[in-house]
């Protein structure tokens, strides 16, 4: 059968005019020399053969022929069946013959998107192509291909997901409800909701990002626009994060910041935990608690430190004799 014209134009047997004019408009657009300057002669010869594969099949009486003696038979001295339409006539022992015209690949480039190529010259032995009838400036023609073969996508929807410190702690499931314009089958806009769900994972921090693919509203040559959801952090009244580090600061008596304290706090999965702090609490002083702060995103099982603060409260005054019995107490060097 020699060349398979529906191959070619990655279409299945039965295909009908709307399906073959779908197949030539994406194939042309991608495979015109003038769009593959760096692969010209490949492009060249696929171009050529989608332009006749389309010429034959989208022409009933060619494509009966085809359908019947393949390319062989259709390029050959065949009788068509019943008329002349796109044949020429060639006389042959006493009964009519006919041969098939293969017709230049720009005529029919131009005849389908109704403009031809700008460049002068640029299809080799495929009869050179001639200056757009319409005139188009090489900006333009290129504009044209880019808006013809990939339709744009809307710009991308952000929008704040905001989370307590509890919740980027253990993880949560957030369920958002949203409204969008949907095509429907007749062609026409209409609205509907959606509710998404959202896995918050334990340790994601803010401005983490969660993507809905084209969850935007549905418009006609257009790629809906993602969805994109991203990570806030509430602001805490005990804890404050660094990282994969909680800080929390304690307020301690000058007595007990120099003899001893012990800090008790409720951890954000709701655990009672108790620091004993014996070391002298100096206001640069931090204590750190392996393991009590956030859990690692990558690595779960793992978590930051908890790193305690001090804010030392110093009395407002001290009599004669507490001051004689600190001097006393404690040595100035």
């Amino acid at each position: 059968m020699g060349v398979d014209y529906y191959k070619v134009l990655q279409v299945d047997r039965s295909a009908k005019d709307e399906d073959l004019k779908k197949a030539y408009r994406k194939l042309a657009m991608k495979w015109h020399p003038d769009k593959n300057p760096n692969n010209k002669k490949d492009a060249e010869a696929k171009f050529k053969q989608i332009s006749e594969a389309y010429d034959v099949l989208s022409d009933p009486q060619k494509r009966a022929v085809y359908d019947q003696y393949g390319e062989e038979g259709l390029k050959s001295q065949v009788p068509p069946p019943g008329g002349h339409g796109g044949f020429s006539g060639v006389p042959g022992g006493g009964s009519t013959t006919f041969r098939f015209n293969t017709r230049n690949p720009e005529d029919i480039f131009s005849e389908f998107f109704g403009f031809s190529s700008p460049f002068g010259g640029g299809m080799g032995d495929m009869g050179g192509a001639r200056a757009s009838a319409s005139g188009f400036p090489r900006g333009m023609y290129e504009d044209i291909f880019a808006s013809a073969s990939v339709p744009r996508k809307a710009a991308a929807i952000e929008r704040t997901l905001p989370c307590s410190l509890e919740e980027l702690y253990k993880g949560t499931t957030k369920k958002m409800k949203i409204s969008r314009d949907v095509i429907d089958s007749s062609g026409r806009p209409t609205t509907v909701e959606e509710i998404l769900t959202i896995e918050v994972k334990p340790g994601w921090k803010k401005g983490t990002k969660i993507t809905f693919p084209e969850k935007g509203n549905e418009q006609r040559n257009v790629i809906p626009s993602d969805l994109v959801f991203i990570i806030d952090e509430k602001p805490h009244s005990v804890f404050k994060r660094d990282g994969n580090d909680l800080i929390v600061t304690q307020k301690v008596p000058l007595v007990e910041a120099l003899t001893g304290y012990t800090v008790q706090l409720t951890t954000l999965d709701g655990r009672n935990l108790t620091v004993s702090v014996n070391s002298v609490i100096s206001p640069t002083y931090e204590e750190v608690v392996k393991g009590e702060g956030m859990p690692i995103p990558k690595e779960p099982s793992k978590r930051g430190n908890l790193r305690i603060k001090f804010n030392i409260k110093f009395p407002s005054k001290l009599t004669t004799e507490q001051k004689t019995g600190l001097k006393r107490l404690i040595p100035s060097s």
